[in-house]
């Protein structure tokens, strides 16, 4: 974080820039993070989790990273506007693509292994950090 505040710092205008930092998206490689010791990873999901909802559900998320962006971003000259999509996207185990994944260089569908927890390519919550991002813009 240090370095890219550096670069933002050195090669940034704020006069002509605006810098956006997008928060990390949460991966959902465990069940057990919501409570269904039955289900496998984020493979056929197809509900949002619905419980803790006032707390971070850390599926994930090193949640010390957060700490150490905000120190970072409020350190520094140039403002950053952060776009926090962690928190919304930690509910939606039912977001990811499908059951493939990639393990040396072959596409396997072996659900219990191959689960796709990182990619976001379904419509609904990547539209969602594109609105919140537009917000952002539109109000900076």
């Amino acid at each position: 974080m240090r370095t890219w505040a550096k670069w933002v710092a050195d090669n940034v205008n704020p006069n002509l820039t605006a810098v956006f930092f997008s928060s990390m998206s949460p991966l959902h490689n465990w069940s057990l993070d919501w409570n269904d010791p039955d289900a496998i990873n984020c493979a056929k999901e197809t509900t949002p989790i619905f419980q803790n909802m006032s707390t971070h559900l850390n599926v994930g998320i090193n949640q010390q990273l957060f700490v150490i962006t905000e120190n970072v971003t409020k350190s520094m000259k140039v403002p950053v506007h952060i776009l926090n999509i962690t928190t919304l996207s930690e509910y939606r185990k039912d977001a990811h693509p499908s059951l493939y994944g990639v393990s040396r260089g072959k596409r396997k569908p072996d659900q219990k292994t191959y689960a796709d927890c990182v990619h976001w390519c379904l419509p609904g919550l990547p539209d969602t950090w594109n609105e919140l991002l537009y917000a952002k813009i539109m109000s900076t």
